[in-house]
């Protein structure tokens, strides 16, 4: 039995010819959609200044999720999320709080939203929903979670 191996980059490029949107456009829409979850209209500026990046950068990824139906934008405009846009953006925040309170409940040092960001684009729906459920779990069983910490301890 043979198994094709690749490099981390290897396989972010097979799997890039799988999804409809890259790691930066999956960043940029979470962000599109948490901000419209604040104020209804959403510049270039406030999404360029939340992400780090430049308004131009920021009006080149906007463009290209409006050319895959993700928002509406018009030039020194608002940003309008379609239908097909809230939806993608309201999975992309809900996958992205369930990895943050994952890494929060096994004690994951460092900068959680660092850990978090770097992670997020590589794990399918099915490990999305497994970390859900154990996070699920854990709360729910507090005995088990509580044998978790102390297990943790002592090693």
């Amino acid at each position: 039995m043979s198994k094709e191996f690749y490099t981390v980059r290897g396989y972010e490029l097979k799997d890039s010819n799988e999804k409809l949107l890259t790691s930066a456009m999956e960043d940029y829409l979470e962000m599109i959609y948490r901000s419209s979850q604040d104020e209804p209209n959403i510049r270039i500026k406030t999404i360029a200044k939340r992400l780090n990046v430049k308004d131009s950068s920021a009006t080149k990824m906007v463009q290209k999720l409006g050319d895959l139906g993700m928002l509406e934008y018009e030039k020194y405009g608002s940003i309008t999320l379609t239908q097909k846009g809230r939806d993608i953006g309201a999975y992309l925040l809900q996958r992205h709080a369930i990895i943050e309170r994952f890494f929060r409940l096994i004690g994951c040092e460092g900068d959680v939203l660092v850990h978090t960001e770097k992670v997020e684009h590589v794990l399918d729906d099915a490990t999305i929903e497994n970390l859900n459920l154990l996070c699920q779990f854990m709360h729910e069983n507090p005995d088990v979670f509580e044998r978790y910490c102390a297990y943790k301890m002592t090693d």
